[in-house]
């Protein structure tokens, strides 16, 4: 049975599911009906972190325009553009023997495309959520439900896993961000 995370809570993942090889990081988010004339289109990023809290160089950088990071470690499974439909809207597969020693951090994140130009924000996003699945047998293993109400912010970070005494561990962030992914990349140390 999947553990239900709260914002701030932190889980071991691979130390409590030896098996774990390969997760896939589901994501997934409904938005109210509004006369905004505009779809919404959320897109799922990844920042692979080092120990200084930047990202070193672009491909440890995964969004639409660069699916898959060159050791194939984090895989982005494409870009929905509605989030019309049950279920995720957005995966993440995440192979732990691939990453790259100099990684210890993996933020997931997710930002509103063009959400200035479409006066959108997260306060118009309900049913957010971020799980973590076992890639080997689908067995979702936890789950965090974001219920913060963000009325500004147009980018969240979900989620973090990071490496801790060679094991992976999972945190419940749900950070809001205004400015989009621009101001998420600079909070990374890239340029934009």
């Amino acid at each position: 049975m999947a553990i239900n995370l709260k914002k701030g809570e932190r889980i071991d993942l691979t130390k409590s599911n030896p098996g774990l090889k390969q997760a896939i990081i589901g994501l997934g988010w409904d938005t109210n009906k509004y006369a905004g004339g505009a779809d919404f289109d959320l897109d799922a990023s990844v920042f692979m972190v080092g120990s200084d809290g930047n990202v070193k160089n672009d491909e440890d950088f995964i969004f639409y325009n660069n699916l898959e990071h060159p050791t194939k470690s984090v895989i982005h499974t494409g870009d929905n553009r509605t989030g019309e439909g049950e279920g995720d809207d957005e995966a993440i597969i995440i192979d732990f023997g691939k990453v790259p020693s100099h990684i210890d951090k993996i933020a997931i994140t997710v930002t509103i495309h063009d959400a200035v130009n479409r006066a959108q924000n997260f306060g118009q996003v309900t049913n957010a959520f971020v799980r973590v699945l076992n890639k080997e047998n689908d067995n979702e293993i936890l789950r965090y439900d974001l219920t913060e109400d963000f009325s500004i912010e147009t980018a969240l970070i979900f989620c973090e896993l990071y490496r801790h005494n060679n094991e992976w561990k999972f945190s419940a962030v749900g950070s809001g961000f205004q400015g989009g992914l621009e101001s998420l990349c600079k909070n990374y140390g890239l340029q934009v």
